[in-house]
């Protein structure tokens, strides 16, 4: 395994050259992550489908049990149960929109990953850089566990357990556990853990702190040397057994028998107990479905739990979140890695179109009832805590300049902060083929029924043990 220990060695020294104005070594918190003979036990796997060009190379890469779709990209890179999900590039032809301008697609977008270690990390190409319309690109570069790279090419940056980077072009930036960015543009910045941080140009600035000691103590600490500890992980490691059979069977039958009309399911998602999904229902890979029932056009993604909960429809469960012991509303929105934990005696109640915004824990030690049509952020435990931890949205689209409300701080226009989320969870909804009426609006959940699976394995024994030879597949 000289040549993996090796390439961990140059990505490590790469990332360190990067960041070397923060004085850091991320080998401290990276060696170990993910013991050696870990990367040499499971296999990838790439999809092929009609709905999106395809081209998958490969070459000096570690790629254990990660999963790949559209054309990717992969060179002296490490990656260890990831989803990269090239599902939504842009193909030659197209028009790019952004403000008032339009741009020719010249060439088929490609996932390009570099010099760069992800360990269970989901990417998404939804890109948004109008300045590198074909190249979705990711170099020297580490995430750690549960971090999440959405439309967010990202070069010389770290980034630590259950982060999330969205819509935001990074360079030379480390972010913090469980730290949410959607803000553009940053460059040679360090934030904190537990930021969420939202910014729209000069339109609006939200953000929202977690109380550090709280965050480390209960939910999630990344200390050198000793990895990724808390609730988060003990939640996720406690029920990683029951992932493994997607490594071990690769044949797998479909959970139900009869799957309705437009719905899909995933071949490497768990579902355990009895569960209910309605027409257009999506639930993507790596989802954790158990005793819940979701309606019409609800969506589980990469990365979620949902547990004894129901979802009434049109629900969007962003990556990574966790819903357990939950009645949501129709069209209510969790956000990215959020945390939803109640309890049969404490179970959250949450109305129509609610917004809870990415990375909110709520952690119920009493029944909690969230009124329809509200912005929800924050920590949450009792009823009472709403009061600094949510607004009606039709409050919040009166604002105009300012205002602050417990640790969140929100400045410039409610309206139209309103507005682009509410813009962004139809987007969603319309991909994932929510709205399909058995003619029109064919998405994920549609197209997603005619996906195939190209098995992958690395070299068995010897120097290159663990690597995976070069390949391309190709039309």
């Amino acid at each position: 395994m000289k040549k993996l220990s090796n390439l961990m060695d140059r990505i490590i020294s790469r990332v360190n050259f990067n960041l070397r104005i923060f004085s850091i070594d991320v080998g401290d918190y990276l060696r170990g992550l993910v013991p050696e003979n870990q990367l040499v036990k499971f296999y990838a796997f790439y999809g092929i489908w009609s709905n999106h060009p395809i081209h998958f190379h490969f070459s000096n890469s570690n790629l254990a049990g990660s999963c790949f779709l559209g054309r990717c990209k992969i060179d002296n890179s490490i990656l260890y149960k990831c989803d990269i999900r090239g599902d939504e590039l842009k193909v030659k032809g197209e028009v790019f929109h952004v403000d008032d301008k339009t741009l020719n697609v010249e060439e088929d977008e490609v996932i390009w990953i570099k010099d760069s270690l992800l360990v269970k990390t989901l990417v998404h190409n939804y890109s948004h850089n109008p300045e590198k319309l074909e190249l979705f690109l990711i170099k020297n570069s580490a995430s750690a566990p549960y971090a999440n790279i959405h439309g967010s090419p990202i070069e010389g940056c770290f980034l630590e357990p259950f982060s999330t980077v969205d819509l935001t072009t990074l360079h030379d930036c480390r972010v913090g556990t469980y730290t949410y960015l959607q803000v553009g543009e940053l460059s040679h910045i360090e934030v904190d853990a537990g930021w969420v941080w939202i910014r729209n140009k000069n339109l609006f600035d939200f953000n929202y702190n977690h109380p550090e000691d709280v965050l480390r103590k209960r939910y999630i600490a990344f200390v050198p040397g000793k990895g990724a500890m808390g609730m988060f992980m003990d939640f996720a490691e406690d029920r990683k057994m029951d992932f493994q059979r997607l490594y071990d069977v690769v044949n797998l039958e479909s959970p139900i028998k009869e799957i309705p009309p437009g719905a899909s399911i995933n071949r490497y998602s768990v579902w355990k107990g009895k569960n209910h999904i309605s027409r257009n229902v999506l639930v993507s890979q790596r989802a954790y479905l158990e005793s819940s029932w979701l309606g019409e056009g609800a969506n589980a993604q990469e990365n979620c739990y949902i547990s004894f909960s129901r979802l009434e429809g049109f629900n969007v469960t962003a990556h990574g979140a966790t819903i357990i012991y939950a009645t949501l509303g129709r069209k209510v929105f969790v956000g990215f890695n959020s945390f939803i934990l109640g309890k049969a005696d404490c179970p959250l109640t949450v109305g129509n179109e609610s917004i809870i915004m990415p990375h909110t824990i709520i952690d119920l030690v009493e029944p909690v009832t969230i009124p329809g049509n509200h912005l929800v952020w924050g920590y949450i435990r009792r009823q009472a805590d709403l009061e600094e931890h949510s607004m009606p949205l039709e409050r919040l689209s009166k604002i105009k300049d300012q205002i602050t409300i417990g640790r969140m701080r929100f400045r410039g226009s409610g309206d139209a902060f309103v507005e682009v989320f509410r813009q962004r969870i139809h987007h969603i909804l319309e991909a994932n083929g929510a709205f399909f009426d058995g003619e029109t609006g064919r998405g994920h959940a549609q197209t997603g029924q005619t996906i195939s699976f190209n098995i992958i394995q690395p070299y068995p024994t010897g120097e290159a043990r663990g690597l995976y030879p070069t390949i391309d597949i190709e039309p």
